[in-house]
């Protein structure tokens, strides 16, 4: 959305994200943060990069251990879990 400029306004873009206005800003600043050169035009409502960007996003997954599962599950038991952390691979936004 951001690349193609046709996010809508900060509303619009976040409710088609789900998430609220306050937590889409703190995702944007988190972008710019990390070096995404994010802009908002007022004339145009909508969110867009003013250069080119990519980001490195990855994933890994592994069981729980009895414990975590525990720990998540307050002892009952539904179903095998799956515990998510970053790691280093390749994707562009």
């Amino acid at each position: 959305m951001l690349t193609g400029q046709n996010t809508g306004t900060p509303s619009e873009f976040a409710s088609h994200l789900g998430v609220s206005r306050t937590t889409l800003y703190e995702m944007i600043d988190e972008l710019k943060s990390r070096g995404a050169p994010i802009s908002y035009s007022k004339s145009s409502c909508t969110f867009f990069y003013t250069e080119p960007f990519e980001i490195k996003v990855s994933c890994s997954m592994r069981p729980l251990n009895h414990y975590e599962e525990k720990q998540l599950t307050g002892g009952h038991f539904f179903g095998r879990v799956l515990f998510f952390r970053t790691v280093l691979a390749e994707i562009s936004i």
